[in-house]
């Protein structure tokens, strides 16, 4: 016997790419708006004028004053490094000898791992993510306590374990054959059970070989429905350092082009040093990258090109990672918040609404998602977040608690959300229709 739930409130989703089409084509915005959910899937969405007498006898949780979102996308992010966010003072390799790679060390334990894993993932929640890709360590252990923590969330996730087999301390790294069998396994364990799903893992070219980058690459065609996610060109000495170990390869992304891990099951993240030929090539190949802007600034990497992967010549699909540790907050909104400042030092415009774009259905289209989250299209699965424009005293002073009626009006409210918003501006989170975080 199916079950229906209806929300009352204001809703924006999007409905095509603002980078391309006008906000008029591109946004859903409803003032006074009804959500209709059947079995934690989307049924219906509408004004509430033109739906309440269809639903007449159902319960409606209403959150008036409030804005209700797709639940956020984060596309690239790693859990064990939670502990380790705000670590000071490094450029990339650095940090990670650092910091980085004694804190993974932790994660052969499953029991630490768990703990470690049930904290990022309420944090997440708390933070209005409903959907990450996330690196786990080495250690299958990791995973395994990552996908339990994850399933008990009912989450849509999707993670996988490191693969490194050099420029690692011996703590840390595996072999090519070994890493092959625990994927592989991994893979089987949790693959597509539930609403979990697998990445296949090379940490990045730097710490895997030729032979394990094959392997990874022959697991992508013995399973052609997982995901490749890796780091590429984040930091100049990164990119100097990939060339010294690939001389044969004509640039970083060559050297995962020639292993076959550029398709459309394929998230990049940063890509900060990408040449126009690599954004050709990206684009090519549907693949995806996963745009860290607070790990960018963090750790002094460069400012990401987004006008060029937004390109209308050649287009990428491009998603907002937190890159936690590396990146300074989980929250999707700061993150957005940093990608704006990005564009601007790099005199380039994102508007309010393209921000948010990347953060749910752009996140979706990245992961190849967007046939089942995204937006609220009936029939996706019903993760959505409810917002307060006025979280706090000086965002209440800020906005006005009329409700916009225009899209000029909506763009300058939810510009203050992404300037202003972080984990207080999160009312509730709802996981396929259930609260999951904050206030029903």
């Amino acid at each position: 016997m199916s079950s229906l739930k209806a929300f009352r409130s204001s809703f924006l989703d999007f409905i095509a790419d603002p980078f391309y089409v006008s906000e008029l084509e591109s946004v859903r915005y409803i003032p006074d708006g009804l959500l209709v959910l059947e079995d934690g899937k989307i049924k219906e969405i509408g004004t509430y004028d033109s739906l309440q007498h269809k639903y007449k006898e159902i319960s409606i949780t209403a959150y008036p004053g409030m804005l209700i979102m797709p639940g956020f996308i984060d596309t690239h992010v790693h859990f064990p490094q939670l502990e380790m966010i705000a670590s000071y003072g490094e450029q990339l390799l650095t940090w990670l000898n650092k910091y980085t790679f004694p804190t993974e060390g932790k994660f052969k334990d499953k029991t630490y791992a768990q703990k470690v894993a049930a904290i990022f993932l309420d944090e997440l929640l708390k933070n209005g993510t409903t959907t990450a890709l996330v690196f786990a360590t080495v250690h299958p252990e990791s995973v395994d306590a990552f996908f339990e923590e994850a399933n008990r969330r009912h989450l849509r996730t999707i993670a996988g374990k490191v693969m490194m087999d050099r420029n690692a301390p011996d703590f840390l790294t595996d072999t090519a054959e070994t890493s092959y069998q625990e994927t592989k396994a991994l893979i089987q364990k949790w693959h597509k059970k539930d609403r979990l799903l697998y990445a296949v893992t090379p940490r990045f070219a730097i710490t895997s070989t030729n032979e394990q980058l094959q392997i990874a690459g022959r697991l992508l065609q013995e399973f052609p429905d997982v995901y490749l996610h890796t780091h590429i060109s984040e930091n100049v000495d990164e990119v100097a350092f990939v060339k010294q170990l690939f001389p044969e390869s004509q640039g970083y992304l060559d050297v995962y082009d020639r292993a076959g891990l550029v398709g459309d099951r394929s998230v990049f993240a940063h890509g900060v040093h990408l040449t126009d030929a690599e954004f050709h090539r990206l684009s090519q190949a549907n693949a995806a990258i996963a745009f860290c802007p607070t790990s960018n600034l963090f750790l002094g990497s460069g400012l990401f090109r987004i006008e060029t992967a937004k390109s209308k010549d050649y287009p990428v699909k491009v998603g907002l990672g937190t890159d936690v540790g590396g990146g300074t907050s989980v929250s999707l909104l700061q993150t957005a918040n940093e990608a704006y400042k990005i564009a601007q030092l790099r005199q380039q415009k994102l508007s309010p609404f393209q921000t948010l774009f990347l953060a749910t259905l752009g996140g979706a289209k990245a992961l190849n998602l967007e046939a089942k989250i995204g937006n609220f299209n009936p029939g996706k699965e019903a993760d959505f977040v409810v917002l307060d424009p006025r979280a706090t005293p000086l965002m209440a002073f800020r906005n006005s608690d009329a409700t916009p009626t225009s899209l000029e009006e909506l763009a300058e409210r939810i510009f203050t959300l992404v300037i202003m918003g972080d984990d207080r501006a999160i009312h509730a989170t709802y996981i396929m229709g259930g609260l999951v975080m904050g206030n029903g």
